[in-house]
C-alpha cells in the first residue's frame, strides 16, 4: 500500500457542503463516506464543541488515516468502520435517537483508485479485486469468472452504460473456458478488443465502473441509506449527497422527489386517496456544481453533483 498524504481524497464542492448542511452548530452530524477526512474536518471546524460528529467508512485504510488526521478532535468525533446502508447503528449505539445532518460523497476515492494493489483501476496491472470492504466474500475477480454471460452483459450496460456490453461479456467468457481471468490488465485487453473503433476514454472505463458497482452494491446501497437518513433526521436536519455520474444522480434525484411527494395517486384520480405525506423538502431543485476555480485545481471534481433536502 502506497504512502498516504494530505491530497488523500480531497473533498469536493467542500464550501458548499458545510454552507447548507451546518444548521445547528451545537448539533449532531453523519458523515457517512469519511474517506480522507476532508468533509470530516470541514463539519468538526465548523461544529461548536457542544456538537458531535460520527464519521462511518468500511475501508480500513481510510479510518487509520483520518483517525491520525482527526485526532486532535477526538473529543467530539467518533469513528466506526461499517457500510453506510448501516447508519443507524453508530446511533443506536450511542443512544442517540435523531440527528441535524447527514453527508454521503459516493463513489471510489482517489486513494483507492490509485492503489494498484486494490484492483480498482485499469491502470495498474494487479489481481482483480474492487472491495471496498476487505472483508466481503464478493471480488471482482468473482463477478469475472462466475458470472453468466447474460449476468455480465446486464451489469455493464446498466452500471457501465457501455455500448459494447454484449460484445464484452461474450468475450469475458469465451477467454476465461480457457484460463480463469486472474488481472485488472487481463480484463483490460479483452475489452479492448470489443472496441473496434477509437474511443475518446478508456475503452474498460465503463466496464471497471459497473463491476465495481455490483461488487460493492452501490446503488442499493445509496437507496437503503438515504430512505434510513431521512427517518433518522430531526425536523429542519439536512441531507446532502454528493455523486459523480448519472446513474447516482438520477437515484437521489428520483428518490428526493418522492420523499418530497404529496401524493402517489394514479393520474386522473379527482382526490387523494393513498394519504401520502411528504418527509422531505428539496432545498435544491437543480444540483449544485463545482464552480471554475475548484474544476481547475481538482480534476476530480468535474462530474460531482450535490442535491440537498431538508426533514420536514
Amino acid at each position: 500500500m502506497k504512502n498516504m498524504n494530505e491530497n488523500y481524497h480531497i473533498p469536493v464542492l467542500y464550501n458548499e457542503v458545510l454552507d447548507n448542511l451546518i444548521t445547528n452548530k451545537d448539533g449532531i452530524y453523519i458523515d457517512c463516506t469519511l474517506g480522507g477526512g476532508g468533509h470530516s474536518e470541514g463539519i468538526l471546524k465548523s461544529i461548536s464543541e457542544m456538537g458531535k460528529l460520527i464519521s462511518i467508512d468500511q475501508d480500513e485504510n481510510a479510518i487509520n488515516f483520518s483517525k491520525k488526521r482527526l485526532e486532535k478532535y477526538q473529543s467530539k468525533w467518533s469513528v466506526y468502520k461499517n457500510n453506510f446502508e448501516n447508519l443507524d447503528v453508530p446511533l443506536y449505539m450511542g443512544g442517540i435517537d435523531k440527528v441535524d445532518g447527514i453527508l454521503m460523497d459516493i463513489g471510489v476515492s482517489s486513494e483507492q483508485l490509485d492503489d494498484a494493489y486494490r484492483g480498482f483501476s485499469y491502470k495498474y496491472d494487479s489481481r482483480l479485486d474492487m472491495r471496498m470492504d476487505q472483508n466481503n466474500s464478493l471480488s471482482a475477480y468473482d463477478v469475472v469468472n462466475n458470472y453468466s454471460e447474460e449476468q455480465l452483459s446486464k451489469i455493464i450496460f446498466e452500471y457501465g452504460e457501455e455500448r459494447h456490453a454484449r460484445k464484452i461479456a461474450k468475450l469475458i467468457c469465451f477467454e476465461r473456458k480457457k484460463n480463469k481471468i486472474e488481472t485488472t490488465l487481463q480484463l483490460v485487453a479483452i475489452i479492448k478488443r470489443a472496441y473496434t473503433e477509437r474511443s475518446s476514454k478508456h475503452p474498460a472505463k465503463k466496464t471497471f465502473q459497473a463491476i465495481r458497482m455490483e461488487v460493492n452494491r452501490e446503488l442499493e446501497v445509496l437507496e437503503i441509506a438515504i430512505k434510513k437518513g431521512v427517518d433518522l433526521l430531526k425536523p429542519g436536519g439536512r441531507i446532502a449527497v454528493i455523486t459523480f455520474h448519472s446513474l447516482e444522480d438520477r437515484l437521489v434525484k428520483n428518490l428526493f422527489r418522492d420523499l418530497a411527494s404529496t401524493c402517489n395517486c394514479p393520474p386522473g384520480l379527482p382526490i387523494c386517496v393513498c394519504g401520502v405525506i411528504p418527509k422531505i423538502k428539496l432545498i435544491t431543485k437543480k444540483p449544485i456544481i463545482p464552480q471554475d476555480e475548484e474544476l481547475k485545481n481538482n480534476n476530480r471534481a468535474h462530474s460531482s453533483k450535490l442535491r440537498i433536502a431538508e426533514r420536514i
